[in-house]
């Protein structure tokens, strides 16, 4: 006579065992209010894949090279050029955004033109794997990398994005704006009044770059205080010579723009 398997078994067999990294967000996920569904969905994907590239770069980031190297990746002639040709394709948005705010428009034309090269680079990885390998792997960044998946995925159900489709950094930002997640919901704007915030679309990652220093503490003023704008973009990246190379860009884009 067969015997019967209990059914607490053939459940475990069915689902298989959980995940690790969907163990670690698990709980508080579900405090966000991110269905188990959409949790479960997610995790089963066939994409998922942990990036040993994402650890070398962690330990040879960018921002750690001599203030000579890196300015040569940023400040660049071609890097100028291209910004001052994109400032003649979408000025008008720019400029509104800039008005109304307060902000010089350069400033933002910079940051995306450091972050994304107005809009070239999307980025390697997809935001998903990049924090899923910081969870999985990187034991110091996993308590941050947990927050920021919760935060990725909270927009992602919000917003009916599939949270495999978006590429982003080896850390997990993403947009021609290159947020982290938290920061993208905490200070992306709807730029063009469509009543969504699209990390790719133009108006809108203005709209968030601007938002984003001005709540970090960009003065809103026509005389802009240096050491509070350079502390606005040194919170948009923690690291000296990532403002340097934004502001130093920023003044040749506006020397270029303005002899043209």
């Amino acid at each position: 006579m067969d015997r019967l398997i209990p059914l607490f078994v053939f459940s475990f067999l069915w689902a298989g065992p959980q995940d690790s990294v969907l163990s670690a967000i698990k709980s508080d996920a579900l405090k966000k209010g991110i269905p188990e569904s959409f949790l479960n969905e997610t995790f089963s994907h066939s994409g998922i894949e942990i990036h040993n590239k994402i650890l070398d770069r962690f330990a040879k980031p960018y921002e750690k090279k001599s203030w000579t190297d890196y300015r040569k990746l940023f400040v660049t002639d071609s890097r100028i050029q291209k910004g001052s040709d994109f400032y003649a394709q979408h000025k008008k948005n720019l400029n509104a955004v800039a008005i109304q705010i307060s902000m010089d428009p350069f400033l933002i034309l910079s940051i995306v033109g450091v972050e994304s090269n107005y809009g070239r680079h999307r980025g390697q990885f997809t935001v998903f794997n990049a924090l899923y390998t910081q969870i999985a792997k990187m034991p110091r960044r996993k308590k941050w990398a947990t927050k920021e998946m919760i935060a990725y995925l909270e927009y992602c159900y919000a917003d009916s994005i599939p949270p495999h489709s978006i590429k982003g950094s080896y850390a997990g930002a993403f947009g021609y704006g290159q947020f982290i997640p938290s920061s993208f919901n905490a200070f992306a704007a709807d730029g063009n009044g469509d009543g969504v915030r699209q990390p790719y679309a133009w108006a809108d990652v203005f709209a968030s770059v601007g938002n984003y220093l001005v709540k970090n503490g960009y003065p809103v003023s026509n005389n802009a205080d240096k050491k509070q704008v350079y502390k606005s973009v040194y919170a948009y990246n923690h690291a000296d010579n990532y403002v340097k190379a934004v502001l130093e860009l920023r003044d040749e884009l506006k020397k270029n723009i303005f002899k043209e």
